[in-house]
């Protein structure tokens, strides 16, 4: 029952392209690019510039957030949150639509929508398919950049979305929460690497499950549909009726753990933000699994 309340988590690049060429975007619907890429790959603020969805904005992921924590992606406060929403033209009353060019459809689109979320905004959706597919399919695109009207935003944080360490840490005493980690295998595992950071171990957190993010999506790029996702949770005997928290490297992909979620009528996963990247900084060595050269991480 509860899904008919819950605003719509997607919308299809059809729906966008007919909004786009109806002129709605403005104060009511606002459309941004939320792409990042590892550094050395691709130039996600660079690519924007060239080419995106016709009154976008850029949305910038290393802009928006707590720049002061020693951990990789942690939520900016409200104060900032709601100044750069604001300078991008939002309201507490506009439609919010996040996309990324990510080449498997969506990566960090789902974490830019948990963050308006997290931050008391619910009018928000994921571009189903990416725009990895709105160019596939031929839809308008743009180099001219977008100059909103800036808008007043009101963040309020939603406690209830977010978890800490500490409490992570009380949850494995606790077990109050089911704990998902939405990395690839190899990485949670430990038998592979952490990319792109030096003296980071990979493992996971002990009684954690392992549901990798790029299974939610299909080859094509788009979510998998609700029946298909909840017979994944249902595999990996996770039970969408009681708590559960996510969980990744730094916040960002565990977000699509939330998105799936939400799409099967739940929309109150909760994001462990620092994720495993502050997890094996701080936490005890005996709450870290590894098969890293057959030892703890």
């Amino acid at each position: 029952m509860v899904q008919q309340v819950l605003y719509r988590a997607l919308v299809s690049t059809k729906w966008l392209a007919e909004s786009v060429r109806a002129g709605k975007l403005g104060p009511d619907l606002r459309v941004l690019d939320g792409s990042w890429y590892s550094p050395g790959t691709r130039d996600a603020r660079k690519e924007y510039l060239e080419c995106h969805v016709p009154g976008a904005s850029f949305f910038d992921i290393e802009e928006c957030k707590d720049k002061s924590s020693p951990y990789e992606m942690m939520l900016p406060s409200e104060a900032v949150f709601a100044d750069y929403a604001g300078h991008l033209g939002i309201s507490n009353n506009t439609h919010v639509v996040v996309y990324d060019g990510d080449n498997l459809g969506s990566f960090y689109a789902p974490r830019v929508w948990w963050m308006f979320r997290v931050f008391g905004h619910r009018t928000v959706s994921v571009l189903n398919g990416g725009f990895r597919n709105w160019l596939k399919e031929g839809h308008p695109v743009t180099s001219e950049p977008s100059r909103p009207e800036p808008a007043v935003f009101k963040a309020t944080l939603d406690r209830s979305l977010l978890k800490t360490y500490e409490q992570v840490l009380e949850n494995l005493e606790s077990k109050r929460f089911q704990l998902v980690d939405s990395r690839p295998q190899g990485r949670y595992l430990g038998t592979e690497p952490e990319p792109d950071v030096v003296g980071l171990g990979s493992g996971h957190i002990q009684g954690s499950v392992n549901m990798p993010f790029m299974d939610f999506l299909t080859e094509d790029g788009f979510e998998k549909s609700p029946e298909m996702l909840r017979a994944m949770f249902e595999a990996k005997k996770v039970d969408l009726s009681k708590p559960l928290i996510a969980t990744c490297r730094k916040g960002v992909t565990a977000c699509h753990i939330a998105l799936a979620a939400f799409l099967c009528g739940k929309p109150d996963v909760a994001i462990y933000d620092g994720s495993w990247f502050e997890w094996f900084y701080r936490a005890p060595p005996n709450t870290m699994v590894s098969q890293w050269k057959g030892e703890k991480a």
